[in-house]
């Protein structure tokens, strides 16, 4: 019979792992997922890298995404939840006139995209073609769409503002965000354009005085 420990070298009580709820894990390995982005780019994000990062098992990881697009697809839909946060926070603590409306809004677009959607491109570029990314970002620009001609609505003529003009805004946005993150421009010049496209939509819908 082998000799038992010294009751004084016996361990005090082992560190108790914590099980995570599936929540806070799924917020966990959407973390660790940009960060693998951040540091070592889209392609070498797998289900299978994640998982020895994040310090769990593989089977965890595809209950939680499935495939490698259900993790990409998953990450795109955090970020335009973060992204809508955001909105939302800067419209509350927005003014009520038309160019402080437009400024938050558009400065608001732009400083999003670039502390929260820096990893984006990479995940949409891996997504290209994918019917669920396009259903995702289709609903997340109408929603988007939605909330300008809702805001914008007391400072327009009774037509509203006019489809054609919000997409246009849309791709200046999406355009002026892309170059800011890749440095082509800065967030204020970014922010400025954007305002500025803003500002001449509203006014060409606004009710001509004689």
């Amino acid at each position: 019979m082998p000799d038992q420990m010294p009751e004084s070298e016996v361990p005090e009580h082992a560190p108790v792992r914590k099980r995570m709820s599936r929540a806070d894990r799924l917020r966990q390995l959407l973390d660790v997922a940009l960060e693998i982005i951040r540091t070592e780019g889209t392609d070498a994000l797998t289900l299978g890298h994640l998982a020895e990062a994040a310090g769990i098992t593989k089977p965890t990881v595809y209950d939680h995404f499935g495939t490698r697009q259900g993790l990409l697809a998953a990450l795109y839909r955090d970020y335009d939840i973060r992204h809508d946060t955001l909105f939302e926070t800067a419209l509350a603590d927005g003014q009520q006139n038309l160019e402080d409306l437009i400024r938050t809004i558009a400065c608001g677009y732009i400083t999003c995209v670039l502390t929260e959607g820096r990893e984006i491109p990479g995940v949409l570029a891996a997504l290209e073609g994918s019917p669920e990314l396009a259903v995702m970002k289709r609903q997340c620009q109408l929603r988007f769409l939605d909330r300008c001609r809702e805001t914008f609505a007391p400072f327009v003529g009774p037509q509203g503002l006019a489809a054609a003009s919000l997409w246009a805004m849309l791709g200046a946005a999406d355009a002026l965000a892309c170059a800011a993150v890749t440095g082509d421009i800065n967030e204020a010049q970014a922010c400025a354009e954007l305002y500025d496209t803003m500002l001449s939509m509203i006014r060409r819908s606004q009710p001509q005085v004689d």
